[in-house]
C-alpha cells in the first residue's frame, strides 16, 4: 500500500458530511493561483471535452472561452454544486466512505481536482477510479497549494513539506498502471510557510501534477 494506516488519519475523524454541511462560497486560494490554474486548463484541455470536476464547489475555474461537451461535478455540499454555473450535472458523495465513482468506463476526456487531494484517505482507490473513467489519452490535473482544512487533511499531507506533497501526488499517479509519468508545474512562494499560514504577505504557491491515460 502507498500509505500506512497512520498516514491516512485526520485530526477530526467525525463524519465528513457534518463538516461540509454548511456551504462555503469562498475560493480558498488567491487570484494568482486561480489565474495560473485557469491558464493551465486553457492550455491542456481540448475543446468539446467531457470533464469531471472532482471534489468541486461553486466554481470550477474553467476558462470562460472554452467550449465543453459536458462537465460533471462532484463534491460534498449540494448547495455549492448547485451554484456552480459550469456544471451540467453533479452528485454528492463521500469518497472516503465510498471511493467508487458512479460513472461509466472510459467516458471522460479530463479529470480535475483543485485544492482537495489532501483530504483523500484512500487515494490509491480514487486514482484507480480516475484511470477507469478516463478515455485513452485523457488527462488528469491535480492542483494544490499550501492551504488546507488542517483538521481534515490526512497525516501524510499535514506532516509533509510542499516538496513532499508533490512527491506524494506523483506517487498516487505512479501507483496506477496505465498512467503516464507525472509532470509537475510549480510556482513556489517567496514567503516562509509559517508566515503564509498566518496570512502575512506573499502569494499562494501553485502546484499541479499532470498525467495522461496511456
Amino acid at each position: 500500500m502507498l500509505l500506512r494506516p497512520q498516514q491516512r488519519t485526520k485530526l477530526d475523524d467525525n463524519d465528513d458530511r457534518q463538516f461540509y454541511s454548511v456551504p462555503r462560497f469562498v475560493t480558498h486560494v488567491d487570484e494568482g493561483f486561480i489565474d495560473q490554474l485557469t491558464q493551465l486548463y486553457s492550455d491542456r484541455l481540448k475543446p468539446h471535452s467531457c470533464i469531471l470536476d472532482m471534489m468541486s464547489s461553486y466554481v470550477s475555474h474553467l476558462p470562460e472561452e472554452i467550449e465543453v461537451a459536458h462537465v460533471e461535478g462532484h463534491g460534498m455540499n449540494e448547495e455549492e454544486l448547485a451554484r456552480n454555473p459550469r456544471l451540467h450535472h453533479y452528485f454528492v458523495q463521500n469518497l472516503n466512505e465510498n471511493p467508487q465513482l458512479p460513472l461509466p468506463d472510459q467516458d471522460f476526456d479530463a479529470v480535475l481536482n483543485c485544492v482537495s487531494v489532501q483530504y483523500l484517505q484512500y487515494p490509491e482507490a480514487i486514482f484507480s477510479e480516475i484511470h477507469r473513467i478516463l478515455k485513452p489519452g485523457g488527462i488528469v490535473i491535480i492542483s494544490f497549494s499550501n492551504r488546507m482544512f488542517f483538521q481534515k487533511a490526512i497525516a501524510a499531507w499535514r506532516d509533509g513539506t510542499e516538496a513532499s506533497r508533490v512527491e506524494l501526488v506523483k506517487g498516487y499517479l505512479k501507483s496506477v498502471p496505465g498512467l503516464s509519468t507525472p509532470e509537475v508545474i510549480a510556482r513556489k512562494s517567496d514567503v516562509p510557510t509559517f508566515l503564509q499560514m498566518l496570512g502575512i504577505g506573499g502569494s499562494d504557491p501553485f502546484y499541479a501534477v499532470i498525467a495522461q491515460k496511456l
